[in-house]
C-alpha cells in the first residue's frame, strides 16, 4: 500500500484486513461494517466537511473575544528643532483597556448566533457520516451485485459454448444444417461482449468503492458479505415522522433560522447608544537641553455613543436581516418537502424490490427447466434452433431479475434508514473519532516510477515484435 496515502487507522484497518485473507490472490477480504468503519476514518471529502467544526469553533472565540476586554499600547517618539534654540524630543507610552458594557445586545446576539453555528457544524459533519454509510452500502452492494452478474454472463457463455461444440458435431455428423451451427457461433460471440463488459462494470465498481473507504487503488479486495433479507416493518407515516424529529440537515435548518432572528437583533441594535468603559495610563518623557522631565498619570472614564439619524441605514439593514428570517423559514419548509418526498420515494421503491424477491426465485426455476427441456429436445433433433435461444435469454433475464431484486432490496432499506436520519452504530460512531485530520500528501507517481514503468512497457513491446518478426 502506498504508505503516503494511509493513514494510521488506515494502516491498522488493512492489518487486520490482510491478516484475515487467504495467501493464494493475495487479497483484503472486506466486510460491509469494515468498510464502513474504514470509510469513517479516512475519507477525504468527510474529513473537508468536518474541518467546517474547527472554523465554527474559532468563530465563537472571536465573537466572545469582542464581548470582553480589550487592550492597547501605544508609543510615540517625536524630535524638535526650531532656529536659534536647542533642539527636544519626548516619548509617550500609553496603556489603555477597554470593555463594551453596552451594545445594545448586539455582542451578546453574535455570540449566541457562533454557537448556533458550531452546533450546525457539528450536526452537518454527523449528516455527512451517515451519507458517506449510504454511499458504502451502495457501493459495497453495487460491486456484489456485479460480481453476480458477471457469474451469470460467465455461465451464459459456457451454456452457448457448450450448445456450439453440440452443433459442431451435429453438423459434422450431417445431421444439422450450417446454419445452425453458425447462429451458435453469433450467440457465443454476444455472450463474450456481454461477460466482458460486466467485467469491467465489476472492477469499476470496486475502484469506486476503493475510493470511499480511502484505500490503495490497486489493492485487490474479495468482498465477504452478501445479500441477507431483513424484513422492515416500520410503517412509512411512523418513518416520516422520525425523520422530522432526527434529521441533521433539518435541525441545521431550525438552527438557522434562530441565526437569522439573531441578525435581526444585531441590526435593531443600531437604534440602540452603545456604552464602553475605558481605563488608561499614559507615560510622557521630555528632553529640552539641558534639563529633561518625567511625568505620568491615568485616566478612566465611560464614553457613550448614539446615531440619532443615518439617513436609513439601519432601517434597511434590519429589513434585510428580516427578509433573510423569511428566506429562511422557506427554505426550511422546502427541506422538509423533499425529506418528505426523499422517504416515499425509498419507502416505495423499497417496498417494490420486496415483492419482486418471491416471484423472480420462482422464474428462475422454470427458466432453469425449460432451458433444459429445450436443450435435450434439440439433441434429440427434435427441437429447433430458436428453442434454445429463446429459452437461454429468458434464463439469463429471470437470473438477472433475481439479482436486481435482491441488491434493489437492501439499497433502498438502507436509503429508507438515511432519509429517516438513523445514526451510526457504536462501532461507526468509534471509527468516526479516529478520523485523523492530518493533511496527507496527494497520490501523485513519482516520476522515476512513471519512467520505470514506460521503459518496462517499451521492453515488452520490443520483445514482441521480435518474437514476430522470429516466427516469420
Amino acid at each position: 500500500m502506498k504508505k503516503n496515502r494511509m493513514r494510521k487507522a488506515g494502516l491498522v484497518w488493512m492489518g487486520i484486513l490482510l491478516a484475515a485473507c487467504p495467501m493464494e490472490g493475495n487479497c483484503a477480504a472486506l466486510s460491509l461494517q469494515q468498510a464502513i468503519n474504514m470509510a469513517l476514518e479516512n475519507n477525504t471529502a468527510l474529513r473537508i466537511t468536518q474541518k467546517a467544526e474547527d472554523r465554527a469553533a474559532a468563530a465563537v472565540r472571536e465573537a466572545k473575544g469582542n464581548d470582553g476586554v480589550s487592550v492597547s499600547a501605544s508609543d510615540s517618539l517625536s524630535f524638535n528643532k526650531t532656529s536659534g534654540s536647542d533642539h527636544s524630543s519626548s516619548n509617550s507610552l500609553a496603556l489603555r483597556a477597554t470593555y463594551p458594557v453596552y451594545t445594545g445586545g448586539k455582542n451578546r446576539a453574535s455570540i449566541d448566533s457562533s454557537e448556533l453555528g458550531l452546533r450546525s457544524a457539528v450536526l452537518t459533519t454527523q449528516r455527512a457520516r451517515e451519507t458517506l454509510k449510504l454511499d458504502v452500502i451502495r457501493a459495497y452492494y453495487n460491486a456484489l451485485q456485479a460480481k453476480k452478474t458477471v457469474a451469470v454472463n460467465q455461465e451464459s457463455v459456457d451454456k452457448y459454448q457448450a450448445h456450439y461444440t453440440n452443433v459442431q458435431q451435429l453438423y459434422s455428423a450431417g445431421s444439422k444444417a450450417r446454419i445452425d451451427m453458425l447462429r451458435s457461433s453469433v450467440e457465443l460471440s454476444n455472450a463474450q461482449q456481454n461477460l466482458i463488459k460486466s467485467q469491467n462494470s465489476y472492477e469499476v465498481s470496486l475502484a469506486k468503492l476503493r475510493d470511499l473507504i480511502d484505500m490503495d487503488r490497486d489493492e485487490s479486495l474479495e468482498l465477504t458479505d452478501d445479500f441477507s433479507y431483513t424484513a422492515f416493518e416500520i410503517a412509512m407515516p411512523e418513518c416520516i415522522d422520525y425523520a422530522f424529529r432526527n434529521r441533521k440537515d433539518l435541525m441545521v435548518d431550525r438552527y438557522t433560522l434562530e441565526q437569522k432572528e439573531l441578525a435581526i437583533k444585531m441590526a435593531k441594535a443600531g437604534y440602540a447608544p452603545s456604552v464602553n468603559l475605558s481605563a488608561g495610563v499614559n507615560v510622557l518623557e521630555s528632553r529640552f537641553r539641558p534639563t529633561r522631565e518625567d511625568t505620568s498619570g491615568w485616566s478612566a472614564g465611560l464614553s457613550a455613543q448614539w446615531n440619532l439619524f443615518d439617513n436609513g441605514v439601519t432601517k434597511a439593514q434590519v429589513d434585510a436581516a428580516e427578509t433573510e428570517r423569511d428566506i429562511a423559514k422557506l427554505n426550511m419548509e422546502k427541506d422538509e418537502e423533499a425529506v418528505d418526498l426523499e422517504l416515499r420515494e425509498a419507502y416505495y421503491n423499497m417496498r417494490e424490490a420486496e415483492k419482486r424477491l418471491s416471484s423472480t426465485a420462482d422464474a428462475v426455476h422454470q427458466a432453469e427447466e425449460d432451458y433444459y427441456i429445450a436443450s435435450e429436445k434439440y439433441r434429440a433433433g427434435e427441437g429447433i434452433m430458436l428453442d434454445i435461444i429463446d429459452a437461454e435469454d429468458a434464463l439469463f433475464t429471470a437470473q438477472l431479475n433475481q439479482i436486481s431484486a435482491q441488491y434493489d432490496y437492501v439499497r433502498c432499506k438502507a436509503e429508507v434508514e438515511t432519509a429517516m436520519g438513523i445514526g451510526l452504530n457504536d462501532a461507526e460512531q468509534t471509527s468516526a473519532r479516529n478520523m485523523t485530520m492530518d493533511i496527507a500528501e496527494p497520490l501523485v507517481p513519482t516520476e522515476e516510477k512513471i519512467v520505470k514503468k514506460v521503459a518496462a512497457s517499451s521492453e515488452n513491446v520490443a520483445d514482441e515484435m521480435a518474437g514476430n518478426e522470429a516466427g516469420k
